[in-house]
């Protein structure tokens, strides 16, 4: 399913949010990219708070990856300072993918590894909004 969210407000974001959480189930990875300040932290603090997370959630820029308690485990990565396939490796990602739901910002790295099922959502700057590019193996 490929599909083009026109977001406006934080509102926007977080309906976006919504609509993903009902459909995720443990194995599953959503692929965030965009530039700074493009909104994928904020998505993905939106979409663990549908998912039930009651923490709070913040970027994991320094400390690579953030672990969160639901009725689903979420995984939530930043590889941004990453600069190859074989340090993901030796992190153990592909361990990562079969029992929780994973998140990942700056996954560009990561590309060659991930699920062939998985999420990859782009947020691109518009004028005074943001565009979601989505490209889904869920209808949602």
């Amino acid at each position: 399913m490929n599909k083009t969210v026109i977001i406006k407000s934080k509102k926007d974001t977080d309906n976006l949010a919504k609509s993903l959480a009902p459909h995720l189930r443990a194995g599953d990875v959503i692929a965030l990219y965009g530039e700074l300040g493009a909104g994928k932290t904020f998505f993905t603090q939106r979409l663990c708070f549908h998912l039930g997370i009651k923490e709070i959630v913040s970027s994991p820029s320094y400390v690579l990856m953030n672990d969160y308690v639901g009725k689903i485990p979420v995984s939530h990565l930043d590889l941004y300072r990453i600069e190859s396939i074989d340090e993901l490796l030796e992190l153990g990602l592909h361990d990562l993918f079969e029992e929780r739901i994973t998140i990942i910002e700056w996954p560009d790295v990561a590309e060659s590894v991930l699920p062939k099922q998985n999420i990859k959502i782009r947020f691109e700057f518009k004028n005074s909004s943001r565009i979601a590019y989505i490209d889904s193996y869920i209808d949602f």
